[in-house]
């Protein structure tokens, strides 16, 4: 088993040919566990998911703002 130093190394070696280059660290606060997420709460959320394993794969998109005049 690789300890968290080494996961966020490799995270933060990560490029692209395109040039991609990610930021990771190590986030230690602790927060709280067992909340529940309501299903009004959900729909709230612009989810999009993939058509392979959409259950595991899916891109989360902003809400587009309305204009203000």
């Amino acid at each position: 088993m690789r300890d968290y130093e080494t996961i966020v190394n490799l995270i933060a070696e990560t490029t692209t040919a395109k040039g991609l280059t990610v930021t990771c660290r190590l986030d230690r606060r602790k927060y709280p566990t067992g909340r529940k997420v309501t299903a009004e709460e959900m729909k709230l959320v612009n989810l999009h998911p993939d058509k392979f394993h959409g259950e595991w794969n899916y891109v989360i998109k902003p809400h587009r703002l309305s204009k203000r005049r």
